[in-house]
């Protein structure tokens, strides 16, 4: 074997762009020279018909850059592209009597435009690559977590919002922005992260304004105790844009659950009811027993009883005050439809002073 005396092609330019790259877009100046060493190998492909005797090396720390390829001493040349005559090895290269191959060199600007356009267009693609992947390490790092996104535009014809998310970008659908809610180019607002999935396309993050997740996790900012674990989110019912029910617990029997996410004077409530644009929240006290679950999560209702009808499925039977029979199912059923999902029971409501239509 032998190999050809190696000159070091340091291309100062060269390799100040890739720091350069780097520096700007966060992309190891290892990863970019590693596809542009390939794309050098697959350009060469052509002329020499196999990139198996073709070496491209491109190290940054020592600032290298070459192209190596690799040719068989042979008596008889049948493929000049890679073969060598021993002779010819042996007075051109300084090939050993016994060597089998010879490594040559080459000059790396003779690769022209093809292998600058190839290059280029790895760069380019490496680029996105590394972005997407360091947007979707992002955004999974914070998946079903509370982000601050800034809006960047609104589209007139579908209404989603395109955001920012630090140095990413994202969209906030129409359909999972609050209903009624003006949002405008530069607002900062707060958004759920429901879910992030790697697409063909590259990243797909899902935010939500309309998650009841958004909720729970404003209350863990405002509230010090539910974000230490002193008090417990156990259930979170929403109609994202009109009203939320939140059921609170704490293991701690001296501590007020609903007391403390309500806050001095509704303060620590109120910030959160003004970052959902006035959005009402009722706060209930939860309980193991279904009975006085039901009683509260129909707040802010009174309830006269709670009859149990079924343990499976889970059904209940409510009776409130005649004059409470509007506020305890709420607007087109709302406020015991919430409370049906915050309780997980089915929940039937008469007045007190009889039922309406007949009771089998």
């Amino acid at each position: 074997m032998a190999k050809a005396k190696s000159t070091k092609n340091q291309s100062k330019e060269f390799f100040e762009a890739l720091k350069f790259m780097e520096q700007e877009k966060g992309i190891p100046a290892e990863y970019i020279a590693e596809k542009i060493s390939a794309a050098i190998v697959v350009a060469l492909r052509k002329d020499y018909g196999t990139t198996e005797n073709i070496t491209c090396t491109i190290d940054c720390e020592n600032e290298i850059f070459k192209v190596v390829l690799r040719k068989d001493i042979v008596d008889e040349v049948e493929d000049p592209r890679i073969q060598i005559l021993r002779d010819e090895a042996k007075a051109q290269y300084k090939a050993k009597a016994d060597a089998e191959f010879v490594e040559i060199e080459m000059d790396t600007r003779q690769f022209g435009r093809i292998v600058a356009t190839t290059a280029k267009h790895v760069i380019r693609q490496g680029i996105r690559d590394v972005e997407r992947s360091q947007t979707l390490s992002e955004f999974q790092s914070h998946n079903r977590e509370l982000l601050t996104a800034v809006i960047q535009r609104i589209d007139p014809k579908t209404g989603n919002a395109a955001v920012t998310i630090g140095k990413s970008e994202a969209t906030l659908p129409k359909l999972e922005q609050v209903p009624g809610e003006e949002l405008a180019e530069g607002d900062h607002v707060k958004v759920y992260v429901v879910d992030v999935k790697e697409t063909e396309k590259g990243p797909k993050v899902m935010l939500s304004r309309t998650h009841p997740g958004l909720v729970k996790r404003l209350f863990e900012t405002e509230v010090p105790e539910i974000f230490d674990g002193t008090i417990e989110i156990k259930s979170v019912s929403r109609q994202a844009g009109s009203r939320t029910k939140l059921a609170v617990w704490s293991a701690n029997p001296e501590i007020d659950p609903v007391g403390a996410c309500i806050g001095p004077r509704g303060a620590r409530v109120n910030t959160i009811v003004e970052e959902l644009a006035g959005e009402k929240i009722d706060i209930v006290k939860y309980s193991e027993d279904p009975v006085a679950f039901i009683s509260e999560a129909l707040s802010p209702s009174k309830v006269v009883s709670v009859e149990i009808l079924s343990e499976d499925p889970k059904a209940a039977k409510v009776t409130v005050p005649d004059s409470q029979l509007s506020l305890a199912i709420g607007n087109k059923g709302q406020n015991v439809r919430l409370a049906a999902k915050l309780t997980g029971w089915k929940i039937d409501i008469r007045p007190e002073s009889g039922f309406y239509g007949e009771d089998e």
